[in-house]
């Protein structure tokens, strides 16, 4: 059976995992990672589109000079886009996210592990969690970047608007601001650091514990020595 001071280390770690999991799920659901404002010219005035959207669905408005709603509508977000990269990015960063998730789970898994019981294989052991931690975060972040170049390169928003009313013309302007889907993103890596942070703790006392106690006889009392 491990310590006491193993498992409370370790259910820390293991709660702090959970929370990641369940972020990341969050993330996938909800629609919130952008709202965005894109303006285009009509032909006797000029039209702003309003959307709002996630990963797979989201809803745009149209609204004319006056401010005036014309038109409100669900859509789905593969469905909208015609451009081959910017649906490519997509499918890639919820992609990324799936595989993160797994990462999540498995270290959720290798935390509980530690916290009941005593691992024989290394991998098992701290340096499992620190792998399955690690590769969420990364997988996190890399998710984190796509998706605003997604948004900047590709032109993301307006292909979603476009798609939602195909009348429109010219593209004057766009102006973007992430939602809160978008922003949990930053609190699962901090979560992901968390974790790494305790098992370091536990894991490096440990280590000191037991060079400790293995002390070479040169650091003995001299009457042991002599004796």
């Amino acid at each position: 059976m491990p310590s006491r001071k193993k498992t409370a280390m370790f259910a820390s770690a293991f709660f702090t995992c959970v929370c990641s999991f369940m972020m990341i799920c969050v993330v996938l659901a909800t629609q919130h990672w952008m709202s965005s404002e894109v303006r285009f010219s009509g032909t006797n005035s000029s039209v702003t589109v309003s959307l709002t959207y996630g990963l797979f669905s989201g809803t745009c408005e149209q609204f004319v000079d006056a401010g005036l709603q014309l038109t409100e509508k669900t859509f789905q977000v593969a469905d909208n886009l015609s451009k081959t990269k910017a649906k490519s990015m997509i499918t890639a960063i919820i992609v990324i996210l799936v595989l993160s998730l797994l990462s999540s789970l498995l270290s959720s898994g290798f935390s509980c592990t530690n916290a009941v019981s005593n691992p024989y294989q290394t991998f098992l052991g701290p340096t499992g969690v620190y792998t399955w931690n690690s590769l969420c975060g990364i997988f996190v972040l890399i998710a984190m970047i796509l998706f605003p170049v997604n948004i900047e390169e590709n032109g993301l928003s307006v292909e979603l608007a476009r798609g939602c009313f195909s009348f429109l013309h010219r593209h004057i302007k766009s102006a973007h601001t992430y939602g809160y889907s978008y922003w949990i993103m930053l609190l699962i890596i901090f979560l992901n650091i968390a974790s790494i942070i305790i098992i370091y703790f536990y894991d490096h006392a440990r280590y000191y514990k037991k060079k400790k106690q293995e002390r070479p006889i040169e650091n003995a009392p001299k009457d042991v020595i002599l004796f």
